[in-house]
């Protein structure tokens, strides 16, 4: 029998969270005992005091998965997102915007729980982003909210490294790729955050050997997952674990492994970079709609570098222009 055509091109699975962000000085960080580049969890009241000694900054919906798919119907991609909102005003800022973005979301809210997730993200003058993260209704996402119709309808399912944090989220990480391979579609994961790896370095690495076909990582992630200070040959060893292993490099562009192909895809130059939050997000969004749509791995991954390139060039995680038009002007294929 032949296998029906998924409606969307991909289904992300993640922590469903506003970003709060801010500019700040090297000394803040200090003083307030973060680690500049990180991502850490922080309780609600460990939130709220970083959060009143913040500079003024800007709310935004975001959430890596999230972000990500709303960069794919930024493409003009059709994408659908599982999440955990509380019902309240950040919760329905979220479910707003993501919605006006193009992206399926109907996850049921949590009710009688904790609030709307939220990332606290100080932003330094080169760019870097150090995020707290009160994660609230978000790590109450369970195996109840995978929708294994909605997964089965979708190209590649694209899962959040962040969700190895909470237990009840990652029994529902593993629903949602066991619910993708039932059906015939693609696993994709992002390792997220060297912290992320470095707290679930051998779940991480079982999960990829068993469950992932599309690995999506930046060197530091990479290299902490292999422990290892050679990010080419920790590359190499994903792409022996994985159909396609795409590394991303910064200002390097990235490098996909797909068997023994090894394709470089340059970032975009002439760049000024404002703040880099959503860039490995929106890199994501490019390649997977790429993928989605049967497009070789220098074309999908020429999507990502456009996409982290306008997101990188001014305040906030998502796009601000259209990416479909940004990528006609650039003679770049989406593909059908």
């Amino acid at each position: 029998m032949t296998q029906a055509a998924p409606h969307y091109d991909v289904c992300a699975v993640g922590n469903a969270i506003v970003d709060v962000l801010a500019p700040s000085e090297p000394a803040f960080l200090e003083a307030q005992g973060l680690t500049p580049g990180s991502m850490q969890l922080v309780d609600e009241d460990q939130s709220a005091a970083l959060y009143d000694a913040m500079a003024a900054g800007v709310e935004a919906s975001g959430g890596s998965a999230g972000n990500t798919v709303a960069g794919i119907g930024s493409f003009g991609g059709r994408a659908a997102y599982i999440g955990k909102v509380a019902p309240d005003t950040l919760g329905e800022v979220f479910t707003h915007d993501i919605r006006a973005a193009g992206v399926a979301f109907d996850t049921a809210p949590l009710v009688d729980g904790p609030g709307t997730g939220r990332c606290l993200i100080n932003v330094t003058a080169d760019g870097q982003r150090t995020m707290c993260t009160f994660l609230g209704a978000a790590n109450q996402l369970g195996v109840a909210d995978i929708d294994p119709a909605l997964i089965g309808d979708s190209a590649i399912v694209y899962l959040e490294g962040y969700l190895f944090d909470p237990a009840p989220a990652r029994a529902a990480f593993e629903a949602a790729a066991a619910a993708a391979h039932a059906a015939g579609r693609k696993v994709a994961i992002t390792l997220s955050d060297t912290f992320v790896v470095a707290r679930w370095r051998t779940e991480l690495l079982a999960f990829i050997e068993a469950s992932a076909d599309i690995v999506l990582a930046n060197e530091g992630e990479l290299t902490a997952l292999f422990e290892t200070d050679a990010s080419d040959a920790a590359a190499h060893r994903l792409a022996a674990l994985v159909e396609i292993a795409a590394v991303t490099r910064g200002a390097e562009g990235s490098v996909v492994i797909a068997g023994d192909q090894r394709v470089v895809v340059p970032a975009v130059q002439g760049v000024t970079v404002v703040d880099t939050t959503g860039a490995g997000d929106q890199y994501a969004a490019g390649f997977l709609l790429g993928l989605a749509r049967g497009l070789d791995h220098a074309q999908s991954g020429a999507l990502g570098s456009l996409a982290a390139a306008e997101v990188i060039a001014h305040w906030g995680p998502r796009p601000m222009v259209s990416l479909k038009a940004l990528a006609e002007q650039n003679g770049l294929t989406l593909g059908a």
